[in-house]
């Protein structure tokens, strides 16, 4: 099991970038498939992006691709969201989740550790 806890949410405007962070305890970490979620007020959540493993495999929802890089570092233990040309239905909630399980990683039930979230408000 790991421990999630993202950071590096916060208030931004139209077309500025965060980067959030997610950092994992334990030392299993490389063996989880890595994604991130989000959920604006009233809807229900929905994937951002994943990424294997090692790293080699990234996907991305047709909305952030092109504009969100999801990138991991496993001696590190972390997780990374970096988020350009930010639009105002980007405001969300964020999440990020791990999984052991292998496939289907833009769905959110696969995913069975999650953290707390971190809120990103862009404003237009």
């Amino acid at each position: 099991q790991v421990h999630l806890v993202e950071s590096g949410g916060g208030l931004v405007q139209a077309g500025g970038s965060l980067r959030l962070s997610c950092a994992a305890s334990g030392r299993t970490f490389s063996n989880y498939a890595m994604g991130w979620f989000r959920q604006a007020p009233g809807k229900e959540r929905e994937f951002v992006a994943a990424i294997s493993w090692s790293g080699g495999s990234t996907y991305y929802a047709d909305s952030v691709k092109g504009r969100f890089a999801i990138s991991r570092d496993n001696a590190k233990n972390t997780v990374y969201l970096q988020m350009n040309s930010l639009k105002s239905e980007d405001t969300a909630v964020y999440y990020c989740a791990g999984t052991l399980r292998a496939g289907l990683w833009m769905v959110d039930r696969e995913y069975t550790n999650w953290g707390q979230g971190t809120q990103v408000t862009v404003s237009s």
